[in-house]
C-alpha cells in the first residue's frame, strides 16, 4: 500500500466491523504521516495553529494534541472517550520511511460492572513500545475512556540522544533499538510518570504559546523516557531483544483480549485460547511472554490483582464478594493470594 491509495483503503476498512470490534486503521511510518492519515479521515477537524485533532462521531470522541519537539522528537497526547468497541490498527505505506520508534504511556478509566450495585469506575495503566514496521492491534472496549502520550523517536535522534550505559550495561540498549520488529507491554512499571504527564498535558493545553513551551516539553519528556528505562529492566526483554512477525503481534492481542474480557472467570486455558486464536498453544505462550513479560495464567493473575486492588480502595463491596468477581474459589484462597502479591491482608490494605 501506498499512501496515494491510502483514501481508498479508507474507504474499504474504516469502521469494518468484525468480531464486534469496530477497526480504524491508521498509518504509522512516522508522526508527520500519522497525522496525514487522520486528517484525511472524514470525522477529523483539524487546527493546525492549535496543533489540534478533534473527533466527535458515533464511534469514538476525541482529542489528539501533538508538537515536534526537534527533528525526529515528537510528543503526542491523544484523549478518547469509546462509544463503541474499536481496534485501533496501526499500518504502514511502502512508499515513506519507516524509521520512528513509539513509547507510549496510558492511563484509561473504564467501567466495572458489579451484581447488585453501581458499576466501579476502575483504572489500567500502562507502557508499551514498539520499534518501526510493527504493526500494533489495540483493543478498546465501549464506555472506556482515558489517554496515552506517545513519544515517537526516529533513529537519528535515538542514535545521539539515547546511551545505554547510563540504564543498563552499555551495548543492550544499541542492540535493542537496532533490532528488527518489536512489541512490548509494561504494567504500571514507574509511579512518577503520572505526574510527569500531568505536566506534560498541562503544557500541551497551552495553546497560545506553543513555540515558547517546547523546552520544557522537551525536558519533561526526556524525564518520561527516563523513568521508563530507569524501570524496563524487572524483566529479561529488552536485553532478550526477541522480535516477533505481525501476526504473531496481532494474536497476542487477541489473546489478552479474551483474557480481560473473562477476569471475573477461572482462567480460560491456553489451549482454549490458542485455539480461539488460531495458532498453536506453544508458540502462543512463547509470543505471549516475549510481549508481555508474563505467562498468560500469571497475566491473568496479576491483572484480577490490580483489579481486587482497585476495588478494595473505590468500593464498599465485601471481601468475600470480591473474591467471587475476580475469579477465586473462596475468599481464603482470594486473602492468600493478595497477601502474596501485596504484603498485606486485603482487610489490612482496605483499612490504610
Amino acid at each position: 500500500m501506498t499512501t496515494n491509495n491510502w483514501a481508498n483503503h479508507i474507504q474499504k476498512y474504516l469502521f469494518l466491523l468484525k468480531d464486534d470490534f469496530f477497526e480504524l486503521p491508521y498509518l504509522s511510518n512516522s508522526p508527520q504521516v500519522m497525522l496525514d492519515s487522520l486528517i484525511k479521515l472524514p470525522i477529523v477537524k483539524h487546527t493546525p495553529a492549535k496543533q489540534l485533532i478533534v473527533t466527535d462521531n458515533a464511534f469514538w470522541k476525541g482529542t489528539m494534541r501533538y508538537r515536534t519537539i526537534e527533528d525526529g522528537f515528537w510528543i503526542l497526547e491523544t484523549n478518547l472517550t469509546m462509544n463503541e468497541n474499536i481496534l485501533a490498527k496501526a499500518t504502514y505505506t511502502q512508499d515513506h520511511i519507516k524509521d520512528y520508534y513509539i513509547l507510549s504511556f496510558s492511563v484509561f478509566e473504564y467501567r466495572f460492572p458489579v451484581p447488585g450495585s453501581e458499576d466501579i469506575v476502575l483504572l489500567s495503566t500502562c507502557w508499551t513500545f514498539y520499534k518501526p514496521d510493527t504493526e500494533v492491534a489495540t483493543y478498546f472496549y465501549k464506555g472506556t475512556k482515558g489517554k496515552f502520550f506517545n513519544i515517537a523517536m526516529n533513529k537519528e535522534w535515538v542514535d545521539k540522544h539515547i546511551k545505554s550505559d547510563k540504564f543498563c550495561e552499555k551495548g543492550i540498549l544499541e542492540n535493542f533499538f537496532n533490532g528488527q520488529k518489536g512489541f512490548y507491554t509494561w504494567l504500571d512499571i514507574a509511579p512518577k510518570a503520572h505526574s510527569i504527564s500531568k505536566k506534560l498535558s498541562n503544557i500541551l493545553q497551552d495553546e497560545v504559546n506553543i513555540h515558547e513551551n517546547t523546552p520544557e516539553l522537551r525536558k519533561h519528556c526526556t524525564k518520561l523516557i527516563t523513568e521508563f528505562f530507569s524501570n524496563a529492566f524487572e524483566d529479561s526483554r529488552i536485553e532478550d531483544n526477541i522480535s516477533l512477525c505481525n501476526l504473531d503481534y496481532f494474536n497476542v492481542a487477541k489473546a489478552e483480549k479474551m483474557i480481560l474480557h473473562n477476569l471475573q472467570s477461572a482462567f480460560l486455558g491456553i489451549d482454549k485460547i490458542a485455539f480461539e486464536v488460531n495458532t498453536s498453544p506453544t508458540k502462543l505462550k512463547a509470543n505471549f511472554k516475549t510481549v508481555f513479560g508474563f505467562s498468560m495464567l500469571q497475566y491473568h493473575k496479576e491483572k484480577n490483582m490490580l483489579l481486587a486492588k482497585q476495588l478494595l480502595q473505590n468500593s464498599q463491596i465485601e471481601i468475600q464478594i470480591i473474591a467471587i468477581i475476580t475469579g477465586f474459589e473462596s475468599a481464603s484462597k482470594f486473602t492468600a493470594a493478595f497477601k502474596k502479591r501485596f504484603k498485606e491482608l486485603p482487610s489490612v490494605f482496605r483499612e490504610n
